[in-house]
């Protein structure tokens, strides 16, 4: 029944997006032979921070069975707001569904609050209403009640699941609390009652537990907490955690059910039947399914669609980051190191959608749409047929199909101009398109292009002879509405001459692991300290020996360069890390912060330049990769094939 519904989605996309019932509609004949790649074809939505009432739950899911994504992921609860009935326990719906006000944009400190009582929650005949609409339109729902974090909205309705006395309040602004679930059999009891409520709603096989974020520090000081660690043979409080967690899951287990959870539910050791969604990138997949674990991919670098989508200052107020729709696209979520037994465990892939600063119905479409769209085609079609090009071909058609239904989705940005570039040639060709119906503006010095800027018509030949050019562009459809402006600076250089160019040197690096707490690259250059291992490595990867968190690494060798050109680097890290070569720095991706992609260029000579990557991790993410590409465009490892070691 399910791909008779998606093959009626797949008709439906053939039709006009406005049928006007005057004429008659006429289809081409066609044969087509589809089936989907991955079994869990996955969207979220965050109603804890934001409340969206049933109506809109509805109308999400509609877009989701359009575009053939079967799993809805229902986030409920969170230590901002409790919203699902609970029989067993009003006080959910009465004290813990509910806060005093909420933070204004990002006035964390000082706070700065709106003064506005905020809240709501849904009845278990809404929720048994929404179950059954998503059924008919073959999307299974996977409830998530966060445990044991993210808790703080429960602890003020029952302060008694507490290791402290509190007192506690619904949370007011976003992050993450240190008051979590006291691991006693009150607490137990508690969660036991709300799952079998949970499980006689929703009907799917998945429970969602979060699982992620839990501070400890009440566990380190609890009496209660420290006697289950004794008493249990437990190695200490992330032991502890994943004990709670399989604890819940035998529970789940005995109904019928199965847990997933946040990639943190693999600290301490893995609950025996979980399943993981890996969100602090994909390392956590790759683990949970090299230890015979399904795995959801969802990563901050491609599946968050609470990250900008282009320039912040153009932008609604976003939680950070930049996750364009070609990233999203882009997204492969098999990883290359697992064998084809361990890919086989990667269930499929999931975007997901936090709101903390998405306040209306209108905000959450505008970060979904056309993300979603990518998300679609990743999760459904074969890997080697997806073609960005084609994709953005396709989008006018889907845009009107969204125009039709009300949905508020971003213009997309003009291709073409996705990064600066740097050219050894006196004019450089610039080819633009555009994935939405409309006409393109530019200019040439780099202003806001308007309504009566120059209209693109042909590729242009830009000069950059006499000095960089910056080309700016954007969209305006027919009804007028202009898409975000997107820039690049074209640069004419000259290679950057070789330090050495033959040398009989080793192949790889020489890496220096430094320890210590650091925020910034600049950190870990100021101590001045000693490291306190040197190894010789292969490539720009995490070594097997680098510690769990907050450590350096200064990465150092000669990269062989085959000719002169222009050549881009492309570095993932969580957290910051810099590429420098001879002292000076081509790719900048300081900072605390997940793991996307960020690009550079260098124009080098050939033969061997010293090159320099530092990088600290200060977070519970472990992410590092460098690539690079030359005149074709194809990247390539930075590993011990391309690059010598210093003497």
């Amino acid at each position: 029944h399910a791909g008779l519904f998606y093959g009626l989605q797949t008709l439906s996309q053939m039709l006009p997006p406005r049928p006007d019932g005057a004429s008659a509609i006429r289809i081409s004949a066609v044969t087509v032979t589809d089936a989907p790649r991955f079994p869990y074809r996955g969207m979220h939505l965050d109603v804890g921070r934001h409340f969206f009432g049933p109506e809109f739950v509805k109308r999400y899911i509609d877009q989701l069975a359009r575009y053939k994504i079967n799993r809805f992921h229902w986030h409920l609860t969170e230590d901002q707001g409790w919203r699902i009935e609970i029989k067993r326990y009003p006080r959910l719906t009465e004290v813990a569904a509910w806060r005093r006000e909420t933070m204004v944009e990002k006035n964390f400190d000082p706070f700065v609050g709106d003064g506005q009582r905020y809240g709501g929650f849904y009845t278990q005949d809404e929720i048994r209403d929404v179950v059954a609409y998503a059924r008919e339109r073959y999307v299974t729902i996977v409830p998530e009640i966060e445990l044991p974090g993210h808790s703080v909205a429960a602890l003020s309705a029952y302060p008694e699941l507490a290791c402290t006395a509190g007192p506690f309040e619904v949370g007011t602004r976003w992050g993450i609390f240190e008051d979590i679930y006291c691991p006693k059999e009150e607490t137990f009891a508690f969660l036991e009652r709300v799952l079998t409520e949970v499980m006689e709603l929703f009907p799917g096989e998945y429970i969602h537990i979060g699982g992620d974020e839990a501070p400890k520090a009440r566990w380190e000081a609890s009496e209660v907490a420290q006697d289950v660690i004794r008493r249990e043979g437990l190695a200490d409080e992330h032991e502890l955690q994943s004990w709670f967690i399989r604890r819940i899951e035998r529970f789940l287990n005995a109904n019928g059910r199965r847990l997933i959870g946040w990639d943190e539910i693999l600290e301490g050791g893995l609950a025996p039947n979980a399943t993981v969604m890996s969100w602090r990138g994909t390392q956590g997949g790759i683990d949970a399914a090299r230890q015979g674990h399904d795995v959801v991919m969802t990563p901050t670098s491609h599946l968050y669609f609470d990250f900008y989508q282009g320039d912040p200052a153009q932008e609604p107020l976003a939680i950070g980051g930049n996750l364009p729709l070609e990233r999203v696209y882009a997204f492969e979520p098999v990883p290359e190191e697992l064998t084809p037994a361990e890919g086989r465990r990667v269930l499929g892939a999931q975007g997901n959608v936090w709101t903390e600063y998405m306040k209306s119905g209108d905000h959450v479409e505008y970060m979904v749409f056309p993300r979603l769209l990518a998300l679609s085609e990743v999760v459904w079609s074969p890997g080697g047929a997806r073609d960005f090009d084609d994709f953005a071909r396709r989008l006018p058609w889907h845009f009107e199909r969204l125009d039709a239904s009300g949905i508020r989705y971003r213009i997309p940005d003009v291709l073409g101009l996705a990064r600066d570039r740097l050219t050894l040639d006196e004019k450089v060709e610039v080819a633009l398109a555009a994935p939405a119906r409309g006409t393109i503006r530019y200019t040439l010095d780099g202003t806001e292009p308007t309504a009566s800027s120059t209209h693109y018509a042909e590729p242009l030949e830009v000069d950059v002879e006499d000095g960089p050019v910056t080309v700016a562009a954007r969209i305006y459809t027919a009804d007028g509405a202009a898409g975000p402006v997107r820039r690049a600076t074209f640069t004419r250089t000259t290679p950057r001459p070789a330090a050495l160019v033959d040398a009989a040197l080793e192949p790889g690096f020489l890496v220096d692991l430094f320890q210590g707490s650091f925020r910034r690259v600049g950190d870990l250059e100021r101590r001045g300290q000693e490291s306190v291992r040197r190894e010789k490595v292969e490539a720009v990867v995490l070594p097997p020996w680098a510690p769990e968190e907050e450590f350096g690494l200064r990465f150092r060798g000669y990269l062989s360069v085959p000719q002169d050109a222009v050549y881009t680097f492309r570095l993932t890290a969580d957290d910051g890390a810099v590429v420098r070569f001879a002292g000076a720095t081509v790719l900048d991706h300081d900072g605390s912060h997940p793991a996307p992609e960020k690009e550079g260029q260098a124009a080098l000579a050939r033969g061997l330049h010293p090159v320099e990557i530092l990088y600290f991790q200060a977070g519970g993410g472990r992410a590092l990769k460098l690539e690079w590409a030359g005149p074709d465009g194809v990247f390539a490892p930075v590993d011990a094939g391309v690059v010598r070691r210093v003497r």
